[in-house]
This record gives structure tokens, C-alpha cells and sequence, in this order.
């Protein structure tokens, strides 16, 4: 890889006006980003303030009724309820030595927003949010924390008032604010040098995950899998085994199925194109880009994604809303563990993965805890 390059995905497909402030971007994070003194302060920030390291969970209900042990990286215990601020801190922290004033970020489930909010109160920079109208109605409590610690929610009525739409509000923002404003990416999409950025912040999910793997059972795991939306908490546990003989899944929004029109699964029922400043997979023009999980309704994925899934080293499937839902109900009871709807989708696929007797030790990443889909899941569920 490089050039922000990988194989023939990624790269910076960009308007004129934002090409010399991403490589502005890239220079700053691959000069700044990698020292001693920048590490230190992003450790101490992600143990103090988000919570890490976060445990492995060996879910011994589950690995009994598929036959398989089960193992959860609970990213879902971190600060703000998701794995998405270890990438917000790495991010602020590079805009406040830059001397950026500002924040912009895109959401979709609202986690990142939060997770942004969070980083930015903490580091005192003013921080806007960009989110579709649609998502805005469905994910109502985290735009109230949001606002509730000083960040200003913009709400996109534009297209399908959905994630997609919420990125190109911020990359024009980006575009007429890019001397006091650093656009925090929330995955790892878009320009280059996004993709390598937010998973080199996520790699921290896999570093622990390997080294907690090995203690507790003395090897690797025989399976990783994550859910796949952008893909950032996917790749933030792969990475780590990438050179490893660990087989990878990723789990994609397949919404009503993803031979049918309405779903978000473009790495596995997609084709190549361009999106977001990117050379990617991408969801066909003639499909309803569609998830139960604000979270995974988008129209791409991650370059990385992207080149895994054409040199074969992983695979990925779309898991329908309601082998998701069922999934979010069934840890919930099993283990005691709310779910995201996002990390119920990951969930889903391991279970099935075991169940076809494929591999012995499964390691799930579950990216974030269901609160934010509590009123979403009360209109599904009749517990009465």
C-alpha cells in the first residue's frame, strides 16, 4: 500500500479545493502521529478518559447451544457506549497539535457523533455534527447528548436523509472551512488519508485482543469477526492478526436479504466504484440502501474492506434485519449483554459460523451496547 492505496481501492478521488488540505493532513499525521510524546498522550487519554483496556468475554451460553467457543471483545463498555472514541481522541488530539479550532463529523447511529461531542468538550474545540434527518428520529437520545455537551447538530434533510447524505454535508463544510477545520472521519472511508488513519487509531481493539486471546487460551482464535457498516471496528480488530492464520468475517446490513432491493451490504452484493473520495465497493444505483442499524446504512466500504474481500482474505456476508434482531434478543437473554444493533449483526454471523462446526474459538467484536436502539427495539419486541 501506499499513497493511501490499497491494491486498486482507495486513493484520493477529491475536488481540487480538498486536495492540498488532505495531503496537508496525511503530512501532519504521518509526521506527528507516530511519536513517542503523541503516543503517550493518546494511551493516557484512551485509559483515563475512555476506559481501556476494555475485557474478552468467553459467552459460555452461547458457545454451548452452537458448539463453538464464543468470545466478545466488549468494546461496548468503553465511555459513550462504543468503540467509536478510540478513534475520536486519536483524531481530536492530531487537529489540537495542528492547531485546528474546529470539528465537523458525519453519524449515522449517533455513536460517533457522541464519541466526537466527547473528544471534542474534552479538548475544547467547537464541534459541529452532521446526520441525516432520518437518523436524527431514530437515534433522538444520543443528538440530545450530543447537544448536551456544546456540540451543534446539523440534521440533513437532503437525498435519503441518511449517512451517505450526512458525509457529503460535512465534506462541503470541510471544503469551505479547511484552515480551522478538521473533519473527524468516523470509519475508515472516504480520501486518503482517512482509511489508514482511523484503523491505525482502531488498531487498538485487535492489539489487546490478540494479547488477551493468547493468556487466556494460549493461542489465536481460529475466526475474528466484526460488523462491517464503513468497516472502522472491523478492521480495528483485524489488523492485528492480519499476518496470522485467522480466518475474517464481516457481517454487512442485509437488510430484507441482499438479493432483494433493499439492503447495505456492498462488499458482499455490490460492485466497484467511486464514492466519498474513494475507489471502493459500492451498493448498486438501483437498490434501497437499507439496515435495521442506522449504523451499517451506508452505501460503500472501507478500500481495505474492499481489497480483503478481492485477494481473498475475508470473507463477507450480509445478515438480514431480523437474523440481527434475533441476534440482539438472544444475547440479551443469554448472556446479559445489550447489544448494538450493529454488533448484533456480528453476533448473528459468529453464531452461525459456529453452529457450522467451521471453527473451534470465535473472537466477536461487539462494537457497542444497545441503548441507543431501545426505543427501536421496544417497537419490535412484545415482552408483555
Amino acid at each position: 500500500m501506499s499513497d493511501g492505496e490499497f491494491e486498486d481501492y482507495g486513493g484520493r478521488h477529491v475536488p481540487e479545493p480538498l486536495a492540498e488540505p488532505l495531503e496537508q493532513l496525511a503530512t501532519a499525521y504521518d509526521e506527528v502521529a507516530g511519536t513517542d510524546e503523541f503516543q503517550a498522550e493518546l494511551r493516557a487519554l484512551l485509559e483515563d478518559f475512555a476506559g481501556r483496556p476494555t475485557p474478552l468475554f468467553h459467552a459460555e451460553t452461547l458457545s454451548e447451544r452452537y458448539g463453538a467457543d464464543i468470545y466478545l471483545k466488549r468494546e461496548d463498555l468503553l465511555h459513550g457506549g462504543a468503540h467509536k472514541i478510540n478513534n475520536t481522541l486519536g483524531q481530536a488530539l492530531l487537529a489540537e497539535k495542528a492547531g485546528r479550532e474546529r470539528l465537523i463529523a458525519e453519524t449515522g447511529a449517533g455513536q460517533h457523533g457522541v464519541a466526537t461531542a466527547m473528544a471534542g468538550a474534552l479538548l475544547d474545540l467547537d464541534t459541529e455534527i452532521y446526520m441525516g434527518r432520518k437518523d436524527v428520529e431514530r437515534q433522538e437520545m444520543n443528538v440530545f447528548r450530543m447537544r448536551l455537551m456544546g456540540a451543534e447538530v446539523n440534521e440533513v434533510t437532503r437525498g435519503d436523509e441518511g449517512l451517505a447524505d450526512a458525509v457529503d454535508a460535512a465534506l462541503e463544510d470541510f471544503a469551505e472551512n479547511v484552515d480551522d477545520t478538521h473533519y473527524l472521519v468516523g470509519s475508515v472511508v472516504g480520501p486518503d488519508p482517512f482509511p489508514r488513519m482511523v484503523r491505525d487509531f482502531q488498531a487498538v481493539i485487535g492489539r489487546e485482543a490478540k494479547a488477551q486471546f493468547r493468556e487466556r487460551t494460549g493461542g489465536l482464535p481460529d475466526a475474528a469477526v466484526a460488523a462491517v457498516g464503513g468497516g472502522s471496528n472491523a478492521m480495528g480488530l483485524f489488523h492485528a492478526f492480519r499476518d496470522d492464520d485467522v480466518a475474517f468475517y464481516g457481517a454487512e446490513g442485509g437488510g430484507e436479504g441482499t438479493d432483494s432491493d433493499r439492503h447495505a451490504a456492498p462488499l458482499s452484493a455490490g460492485q466497484t466504484g467511486t464514492l466519498h473520495g474513494m475507489k471502493t465497493r459500492v451498493i448498486d444505483d438501483d437498490v434501497e440502501v437499507h439496515s435495521v442499524s442506522a449504523g451499517l446504512d451506508y452505501p460503500g466500504a472501507g478500500p481495505e474492506h474492499a481489497m480483503f474481500r478481492e485477494v481473498g482474505r475475508a470473507e463477507y456476508r450480509g445478515i438480514t434485519d431480523d437474523e440481527a434482531l434475533a441476534a440482539f434478543r438472544e444475547l440479551s437473554e443469554a448472556e446479559g449483554i445489550i447489544p448494538a444493533l450493529e454488533s448484533s449483526h456480528a453476533v448473528a454471523l459468529a453464531a452461525d459460523l459456529a453452529e457450522s462446526g467451521d471453527h473451534d474459538e470465535i473472537l466477536v467484536n461487539l462494537s457497542g451496547r444497545g441503548d441507543k436502539d431501545m426505543a427501536r427495539a421496544a417497537e419490535l419486541f412484545d415482552l408483555s
